[in-house]
């Protein structure tokens, strides 16, 4: 990053849109964090980043940009609310009520993505907090998040930090009594104490009705009980941070990059309400180009890997993003979306498939292959690879760790696309090996390897996202060994997967396995049409969370062997040489049409969680937890050749579709899942579909 600033500081156009590009993201849920769903929030976050732009000359040291730009939106948030009246409140909304789908991207991406149970009592909390409070709250948020710390924190507010320290103490008190009231007013059936109270409330978060509230919980056993379940906030916060940077907001700041915001913002920083967005032509571009920022979940521990904004183009006329051949496209005609573009925009480190290894390796005069790159590559630096064919000679072995701050990342470049073949390696050798820390691989498609694709030994805070791993042997993505904690895999596609001399008994699509650590989160990922499981959890020992995947198609024999034996799970929860104990959290995620069973503990003796969750149409039981702990709520089986559900006396299972009678194919909205297996949306993220949808809140959530 230290690098990027100096660049965007002696007047580097393009590092500046890259700067822009990282940054918008913190800031826009910073001001978001404190204003909540007011239309004022894209203003105050424009602002901040015109100021960020024109204060860029200024800055004597780089090093400092971070908590530099956090007392920027500190004071503009802060001089803004002086201008507010002291509260403002915001009605409670119900359970059942959330935003319409085809409302406002920020508010509806925040209450499809992240606010599930704890998280989303988290987010509704805040809301009964005092603008102080919300504050320091946003400000808190951002030293959970690695983005300061605690001394950066303390500087920016102006205080001590033993100070600061009781201040944060006292704020959490009141945000656990607020989350202790979100949970007792969302208890089905509810406190009649409660009740009673509640009938003489306006229906609007406040601290004064926090306070009544906070009362009555405090002394009722019943409502008091939810704060005992209560998890540390910075463990939830991470769900939290991910909100959808309106493209409005995202094409202003491109034009006050484009224009080096030479001339200040009218009124101030323009509204960017609909219809009223004054920019120049650029910007408009930007508009055209349906500019989006990436929804990145950040892992429940504190590895900063900070959401990614789609590129804030430096010129007018961007490269539109090619889609890789390997990516699913649908049968039929969905709805033509925007594109985007994809990949960095701004990198240190080049690799073409014409370039030359003794060569610099900068855009010029790129490196040839990636086995260069990753060996001079350091903490902070961006390594591109440019559209092509990218043919491996040799396994590429990465050991180069990257920093909490100084992160490296490995992607494509300015939606080309980078195709890495790994056919020439030979039999036995992983395409790719990694041992690192603090990494981001995005942007990528593998394939060809005659072992695994891409390992990962024992890493830690690394993030995998938009990549399209396929046509390999033993696995597409694999993470493993003790060690493995804090990684995300978002957003990714893993098929085709099949070694030709296993006759189905290797080639999954996802593996975390033969390990343990903490923190790991598998998000936003398709595994379909591989020759075993799609997705494989086998020995490893801690908890892993699973949300929001589907995996379909795995198992069967689509290559006409001989002698086929394939377990092909949609979902292999446990598994392998050891039997493992984790409490995995598996929840809205969806398997059809596998060989096997949709969901199995396979041996997991862990107090499993899963909710919400479809197995439709396999070969085996929809969900097969004889032998497991735990709960299972609100999962939909319906169509498997086997039992809806085999469920052991140690897992707790209530509302699941077997719990309320036979269903039938006949309950779902659709069985057709043409648009759920073909092209994914502009921003990486699942298709929007209504397949294997009820209607009525059990199961998977595919969206539409």
């Amino acid at each position: 990053m230290e690098g990027l600033v100096r660049a965007a500081r002696a007047g580097d156009r393009e590092a500046l849109a890259e700067l822009a590009t990282r940054t918008l993201p913190s800031v826009y849920r910073l001001v978001r964090g404190v204003l909540g769903d007011r239309a004022d929030v894209d203003d105050v976050a424009q602002e901040c980043m015109i100021r960020m732009i024109r204060g860029l000359p200024e800055l004597r040291d780089p090093d400092r940009f971070r908590p530099w730009l956090a007392t920027i939106v500190h004071r503009q948030v802060s001089d803004h609310l002086r201008q507010q009246p002291p509260f403002a409140v915001t009605p409670l909304t119900e359970p059942d009520e959330f935003p319409d789908a085809g409302g406002d991207v920020a508010g509806r991406t925040v209450v499809e993505a992240a606010l599930s149970g704890q998280r989303r009592e988290v987010a509704e909390a805040s809301r009964w907090l005092t603008p102080d409070d919300r504050r320091l709250l946003a400000a808190w948020w951002q030293e959970a998040l690695g983005d300061l710390s605690r001394a950066d924190l303390a500087g920016m507010l102006g205080v001590r930090e033993p100070h600061l320290a009781v201040r944060l103490q006292r704020m959490r008190n009141r945000l656990d009594t607020a989350r202790t009231i979100e949970a007792a007013l969302g208890q089905r059936p509810g406190c009649p104490e409660l009740a009673a109270l509640r009938r003489t409330w306006t229906g609007e978060r406040s601290p004064v009705w926090r306070k009544r509230f906070g009362r009555h919980v405090r002394d009722c056993a019943r409502c008091g009980a939810h704060r005992a379940e209560l998890l540390a906030p910075e463990r939830l916060l991470h769900g939290l941070v991910v909100v959808a940077v309106p493209a409005a907001l995202v094409a202003a700041v491109r034009a006050a990059v484009e224009a080096g915001a030479a001339s200040p913002a009218h009124g101030p920083a323009r509204r960017l309400t609909s219809g009223q967005l004054a920019v120049s032509g650029a910007a408009a571009a930007a508009l055209a180009l349906g500019a989006v920022i990436y929804a990145v979940y950040l892992t429940p521990d504190p590895g900063p890997a900070p959401a990614v904004a789609a590129p804030i183009a430096s010129s007018p006329t961007p490269a539109p993003p090619l889609r890789a051949s390997g990516s699913p496209t649908p049968t039929g005609s969905p709805a033509a979306r925007p594109t985007s573009v994809t990949g960095v925009t701004v990198a240190d480190i080049f690799v073409a498939p014409d370039g030359d290894d003794a060569a610099d390796g900068s855009r010029e005069r790129p490196f040839a292959t990636v086995n260069r790159a990753v060996e001079v590559v350091r903490p902070g630096q961006t390594i591109a690879l440019r559209g092509g064919v990218h043919r491996l000679s040799r396994p590429v072995e990465i050991d180069t760790d990257g920093a909490p701050d100084r992160r490296i990342v490995l992607s494509g470049y300015r939606g080309e696309r980078a195709v890495v073949d790994a056919s020439a390696v030979g039999d036995g050798k992983q395409a790719v090996t990694q041992r690192t820390a603090f990494w981001t691989v995005q942007d990528l498609e593998v394939r060809g390897s005659r072992s695994h694709a891409w390992t990962c030994n024992a890493c830690r805070f690394t993030t995998f996202r938009r990549l399209s791993v396929h046509d390999n042997y033993r696995s597409g993505l694999t993470l493993r060994d003790p060690g493995t904690s804090g990684n995300q895999v978002l957003d990714s596609d893993f098929y085709r997967n099949y070694d030709p001399r296993e006759r189905g008994s290797a080639g999954i699509g996802l593996g975390v396995k033969f390990g343990d650590g903490d923190g790991n989160v598998v998000r936003g990922n398709r595994a379909f049409h591989n020759a075993d499981d799609g997705f494989d959890f086998g020995a490893f020992r801690s908890p892993i969370t699973v949300e929001s995947n589907w995996s379909y198609g795995n198992g069967q024999n689509r290559w006409n062997a001989a002698g086929w034996d394939s377990n092909g799970f949609g979902f292999s929860l446990g598994g392998g040489e050891t039997t493992p104990s984790a409490a995995h959290r598996v929840r809205d995620n969806a398997a059809w049409d596998n060989r096997g069973d949709g969901f199995g503990a396979e041996g997991n003796t862990g107090a499993m969680s899963l909710v919400g969750n479809t197995a439709y149409h396999n070969g085996g039981d929809g969900f097969d937890l004889s032998g497991a702990r735990g709960s299972a709520r609100g999962n939909l089986s319906v169509g498997n050749r086997q039992r809806p559900a085999l469920i052991g006396p140690d897992v707790t299972a209530d509302d699941n579709s077997w719990d309320r009678g036979e269903w039938r194919e006949s309950s779902l909205r659709s069985v057709d899942p043409t648009v759920a297996q073909g092209r994914r949306a502009a921003d990486g993220s699942l298709p929007r579909t209504s397949y294997l949808d009820t209607g009525k809140g059990v199961g998977a959530d595919l969206g539409d």
